[in-house]
């Protein structure tokens, strides 16, 4: 059931004030939290919204035909992965060839976007934080939405705020009149800190249970994986260890294969929703909330020719063929069909699309793009596959390559070899590694296992490393030093290559704001 879909439906539209954007100023903010957060329905209704604002959107919307989430924009900046219609969505272009210094004023657009959306969402976590303790509720209610309020809080401030411009203000109280708007940047550690604070929190307090099973609602597994996430990106191995062991340990379980053809576990990715995989979705139905231009991704621009359900078709965010020489030769996941596709025959007309360039078949609907033109499969964020390569790496980083780490990454490993070689070998081989052979295969993997889901660049930020990935040796990869590296589009990256700018118009807005070093 599409719970939060049906209840963002009902009561999504209200909230914590009328205003549309963050700083905006409106007659309407005169709707202030103290005079409309009174009940348990209201704080519900509040809590509910945050599912549909602010960074997981970003991530997961697929509102244009011709340039994905904004997410995509960052796995550009490697050159690995290209939009073939960048000549209309500059941002794109200027990403992939590192030129966004000399373009501040196109790329401030998308920017912009990005804020106001997740300070937004801050703000009605803001509130929500603030005024449910003095809510009548029960106190497992309270806990529990006290519990989604302080996670998309982190969300928004980590996952997209921080990680996109570095420095932000750091409003904790939500916006009831026009005081104090404009706020300084807060340092990075100090938001790290409240981030922290508030995962620890969620995840002490949510249902420790399945998503699926909790009504496709954050779960204390999701809060331990979002803080896993966190604490690897500032370098605190034991501590990201600790909370991917929690996920590792949850209800959770990796998809397994039940052949190497459709019934994959790539394929069941792609097609199936709710399985024990997923600890985070963004559910998606045909009648409520669809998942927009998603199926479309899958193809190139020939693909027209072929359905009648939808009237443009691009390859808003492929990979490069260099990209694809990240995989061996044995391994399912870059076999047509499974992440990518070459070839397609349309199962009635008979037509056929053909590309020299890999289209996303992970991105595939069949019902959607045969049927109804309506996008049903829910998004995935955060996946059991992403819990053990985390662990993995933070257990391999805190105290070396024991069997317990070669372990984890040794299974997804065997789920992706196609020669039937086990667990317990991959376990064996990845033991005698060295540490830091160990940690860069770590890294390897994410790459073969995310590829269209938008983590490589945090990766690169997060590691300050590179991935160089052969152009003549399948699943040959070294990695450099980030910054004096060439992409795969020839750029060099730059220190202020590391941040986007921020937007104009915020700078514009708030004069106590400085724009990151690079940009003019």
């Amino acid at each position: 059931m599409k719970k939060i879909i049906y209840a963002f439906l009902c009561t999504g539209l209200l909230s914590l004030t009328a205003c549309d954007s963050f700083l905006e100023e409106d007659s309407k903010a005169k709707l202030t939290a103290d005079s409309y957060l009174k009940t348990e329905l209201q704080a519900t209704s509040q809590v509910n919204r945050m599912y549909w604002h602010g960074a997981p959107r970003h991530i997961s919307k697929a509102s244009s035909a011709y340039v994905g989430p904004r997410a995509s924009l960052d796995a550009m900046l490697t050159g690995y992965f290209v939009n073939s219609y960048e000549g209309q969505e500059i941002t794109c272009m200027y990403s992939r060839l590192l030129t966004r210094q000399q373009n501040v004023s196109t790329v401030s657009g998308m920017m912009n976007e990005i804020w106001d959306d997740c300070f937004n969402a801050i703000n009605s976590a803001n509130g929500a934080i603030k005024y449910i303790p003095g809510i009548s509720m029960s106190s497992a209610s309270a806990a529990k939405l006290m519990g989604e309020a302080k996670f998309f809080r982190a969300f928004n401030y980590y996952y997209y705020l921080v990680k996109t411009f570095g420095a932000v203000p750091m409003p904790v109280e939500p916006y009831e009149s026009l005081e104090n708007l404009f706020l300084e940047r807060t340092p990075v550690d100090q938001i790290y800190t409240l981030i922290e604070s508030d995962l620890k929190d969620a995840v002490d307090n949510l249902p420790a249970t399945k998503f699926a099973d909790n009504g496709k609602r954050i779960t204390k597994y999701a809060a331990a994986m979002l803080l896993t996430n966190v604490y690897l990106k500032q370098g605190k191995y034991a501590e990201a260890a600790q909370y991917a062991k929690v996920v590792v340990d949850s209800p959770h379980s990796l998809t397994q294969n039940g052949d190497l053809g459709m019934s994959s576990a790539y394929n069941k990715l792609r097609s199936t929703d709710d399985l024990d995989e997923v600890i985070y979705a963004q559910e998606y139905n045909e009648s409520i909330q669809t998942g927009d231009w998603w199926p479309t991704y899958a193809f190139s621009s020939q693909a027209v020719a072929l359905f009648g359900t939808y009237s443009i078709f691009e390859r808003i965010y492929g990979p490069t063929d260099q990209f694809l020489n990240v995989y061996e030769e044995s391994d399912l996941r870059v076999q047509p069909n499974q992440f990518f596709h070459w070839e397609y025959t349309h199962p009635e007309s008979g037509l056929v699309w053909k590309s020299e360039q890999a289209g996303c078949w992970y991105y595939y609907d069949e019902n959607a793009l045969l049927n109804t033109g309506r996008a049903t499969k829910d998004w995935n964020f955060f996946r059991y596959a992403e819990a053990l390569l985390a662990a993995a790496e933070a257990i391999a980083q805190s105290s070396g390559v024991t069997a317990e780490a070669a372990g984890y990454l040794a299974q997804i490993k065997a789920r992706a070899n196609m020669n039937g070689k086990t667990v317990a070998q991959f376990t064996t081989e990845l033991q005698a590694l060295s540490k830091d052979a160990f940690v860069k295969e770590c890294l390897t993997e994410r790459l073969r296992e995310f590829p269209l889901e938008f983590k490589i660049w945090d990766d690169c930020t997060r590691t300050g490393l590179f991935p160089v990935i052969s152009k003549n040796q399948k699943g040959k990869v070294e990695y450099v030093s980030l910054v004096g590296a060439s992409n795969a589009s020839g750029a060099v990256f730059k220190e202020s290559d590391l941040l986007w700018p921020i937007s104009i118009d915020e700078l514009q807005r708030n004069p106590n704001l400085t724009q990151n070093p690079g940009y003019n």
